[in-house]
């Protein structure tokens, strides 16, 4: 009896604190060394996986691809923010007419959440490569349909209604979009390269947003601004539909995850960790709030903060210059490209710092950045010349790409497994949807109500400062398996060698 009281005290400290643990582990060290092995067993060569990487590869590059073509469909509307406030909103003051086109803009952001909170037990359930078929499916379908819809001049109050009908449908597919790719990428890469692997996804957003912005500038150069507003702008929403036809077929192709075809191989034992995972699969949302609301926090504070500065640079900066400093929007536009096509160039070499010096600094280091360098941006911005709004942009760039490079592999780690889906996708989309699409919305009313042009350095400073606190409480995460996951290596040169590392020493 006196045994067992010792052993849950092992397993169970009580108020009594350490010493009654010290001595019965004095005591009795052989039990207690029995009890230890058996709680954290050692990793057997089977616990190990072994990725393939040809089969990385290819998840990585339909995963990317299928981003860059959601992206492209989402960011041609930020791009023709002010031609669709002409065309979709009765004609009164620009300033009324920006801010209702960016708040449609924002609509899409409030059903975010909706989707991730649908699509990641499906994607648990039904799939993943499924799922990011069907979100593709609904994104080319919305874009499509908005450069269908008729004008305000030719259908009055059923023209916004219907763009915001088919804008919702864009922000419910894309809230299945991230938490689901970047899940995806990260249990399929080895734990030492997930970094790199990682920075793909961004890469096929930053893809999606220069085809985009490059589209938009080559139509207004081409048929000038009267054009666009009568019927030009319709061309990059029609796009989408060839686009979303290939982005289907890419993930269509994509295997689903070893995990997933596991669960679903009915030969294979479940066991208790499987049958968690399927509960979480099957909405278990109660479950995320209450048990994992700390990283659930965290991740919206991350989110937050990035999704801010992201949007602000690549989303409302062109409107930013036509808008507010007079600016060319074409020209705008070309700068813009030119960043992002720069950011394109360096961003795997980010991710690859990140697995070699840690998440936690690269994130710092884009925090900072913003912190500091936004106000001195803006001022160079508000220069007007080409060499100083080329420069300020790029002050920005580069703060923006440490965050861009990382954050897809740091995020998926946050949360463990039997969660990892559902928790990523309501965190992301819900702090996307409070601060990432009312960015632009936010930004051009604090100009209209104070008359400062640096508004939008103030407001990314305050989520940078927020950004540098939920780093510094974030969990350093690189090298390490993600959490209730076994060790993933690129070899088995690798996978005995952290066999051998758990290997009892001799005594002799």
């Amino acid at each position: 009896m006196g045994l067992c009281v010792e052993r849950e005290a092992a397993t169970s400290p009580n108020d009594n604190g350490q010493e009654s643990d010290a001595a019965a582990i004095r005591r009795h060290p052989a039990l207690f060394r029995a009890i230890r092995r058996r709680q954290n067993p050692r990793l057997r060569r089977s616990d190990i996986t072994v990725t393939d990487e040809a089969a990385v590869k290819r998840a990585v590059k339909a995963a990317s691809l299928g981003n860059a073509m959601e992206w492209f469909d989402f960011g041609i509307y930020a791009y023709l923010a002010g031609t669709i406030g002409r065309v979709f909103f009765p004609s009164g003051s620009d300033t009324a007419q920006l801010l209702s086109s960016f708040a449609t803009f924002a609509v899409a952001f409030l059903v975010r959440p909706l989707g991730g909170m649908v699509f990641g037990p499906m994607g648990d359930k039904i799939g993943r490569k499924k799922v990011l078929a069907l979100t593709m499916i609904l994104m080319a379908i919305g874009t499509a349909a908005i450069g269908l819809i008729p004008s305000y001049a030719s259908i009055g109050f059923w023209a916004p209604v219907l763009l915001i009908l088919f804008r919702l449908l864009q922000g419910f597919s894309t809230g299945g979009e991230y938490g689901g790719a970047s899940t995806f990428i990260a249990e399929y890469a080895p734990d030492k390269r997930r970094g790199f692997f990682g920075s793909f996804l961004e890469l096929g957003t930053l893809a999606g947003y220069t085809g985009a912005a490059s589209l938009v500038t080559a139509l207004t150069a081409w048929l000038g601004s009267d054009t666009m507003d009568a019927w030009g702008w319709r061309i990059p929403f029609l796009v989408a539909a060839p686009l979303g036809i290939v982005g289907i077929y890419l993930r269509l192709k994509l295997d689903d995850t070893p995990a997933f075809l596991q669960l679903q191989d009915s030969n294979v034992h479940v066991s208790d960790a499987a049958n968690a995972v399927e509960t979480t699969a099957r909405g278990d949302l109660a479950k995320i709030f209450r048990t994992h609301w700390r990283a659930l926090v965290l991740c919206i504070a991350l989110v937050g903060a990035y999704n801010i500065t992201d949007y602000m640079l690549l989303s409302y900066m062109p409107t930013y210059l036509s808008d507010e400093l007079h600016y060319s929007e074409s020209h705008g536009l070309m700068i813009l490209v030119a960043t992002m096509v720069l950011l394109m160039l360096i961003i795997n070499q980010v991710g690859r710092l990140s697995d070699r010096f840690g998440r936690k600094p690269l994130l710092m280091t884009g925090m900072i950045g913003f912190f500091v360098l936004s106000a001195p941006a803006f001022v160079l911005v508000q220069d007007g010349s080409l060499l100083a709004v080329s420069a300020g942009m790029l002050m920005l760039g580069l703060s923006l790409v440490c965050l861009l490079g990382t954050m897809s592999a740091a995020l998926p780690a946050m949360f463990p497994t039997n969660v990892r889906y559902g928790s990523l996708s309501v965190g992301y989309n819900l702090s996307a949807s409070l601060f990432g699409g009312t960015t632009p919305l936010v930004i051009t009313a604090l100009i209209g109500v104070t008359g400062s042009d640096m508004m939008p350095a103030y407001y990314a400073m305050a989520a940078a400062l927020v950004g540098v606190v939920a780093v510094a409480c974030m969990k350093e995460t690189a090298q390490q398996p993600l959490e209730g996951s076994p060790p993933s290596v690129q070899t088995d040169e690798e996978a005995a060698e952290l066999v051998e590392a758990q290997a009892p020493t001799p005594k002799f």
